[in-house]
């Protein structure tokens, strides 16, 4: 509670306090507001990133069966053989923002095509696993951008929060509690001029008399 310790007394570190907590309110709204927006879109995340992995897991699986079998068919000679020329996919992230939050939103991916100098697959269950691979890298591709916008946006869920919830657990009540205080010392002080006031004004008319009959006694 610095800033309400340096707080001036009187009118002028009243005002400051009333801006003060005026602005951690606003600044509460408006981050309870995010908070919503924020939450909403995490669910959202989270429902496209288990999405993602059911099709990449599927995906995978169905690429490992054939996998297995092309490899009982022509051994791993016949798979050494299949994969030699065959270039690295290429992945694409495609970034956006949300709420200030900036995750990935879609993925490009590039499977290369078989070279015509490469080596045919020696029987066909190589060729669909080549392919199956293929939409499994493209799935793996699209899960991993869900699961990283969903961790960042989760991230940012959890900071917004503990924000929101400080202000309104503890900087707002000590900036309530400073301004009581300051309005109570403000009334104290205005109820001690009026009294100052009050007994001015009653010792004035005896201090005039006082004066007057010794102008007299002098005369």
């Amino acid at each position: 509670m610095t800033g309400a310790r340096r707080t001036p007394p009187g009118r002028a570190g009243r005002l400051r306090l009333r801006h003060s907590l005026d602005v951690a309110e606003r600044g509460a709204d408006l981050l309870e507001q995010k908070l919503r927006i924020l939450r909403s879109e995490h669910q959202r995340l989270l429902r496209a990133r288990e999405a993602a992995e059911r099709d990449w897991r599927d995906l995978l699986s169905e690429a490992e069966s054939w996998l297995l079998r092309g490899l009982l068919l022509g051994g791993e000679q016949a798979l050494d053989s299949a994969a030699a020329g065959i270039g690295a996919a290429e992945v694409t992230v495609h970034w956006t923002t949300s709420m200030g939050v900036r995750h990935p939103a879609t993925v490009s991916t590039s499977v290369p095509s078989r070279p015509p100098t490469a080596a045919a697959p020696t029987n066909t269950a190589l060729v669909h696993a080549e392919a199956a691979y293929g939409r499994a890298v493209r799935a793996a591709a699209e899960f991993a951008a869900a699961h990283a916008a969903a961790e960042l946006v989760g991230a940012e869920v959890v900071g917004t929060r503990r924000r929101a919830r400080a202000l309104r657990r503890h900087w707002i009540p000590r900036l309530r509690e400073a301004l009581d205080r300051s309005d109570l010392a403000l009334e104290q002080a205005e109820h001690e001029d009026g009294v100052r006031r009050r007994w001015a004004a009653r010792l004035s008319p005896e201090a005039a008399e006082r004066g007057g009959g010794e102008s007299e006694g002098e005369r």
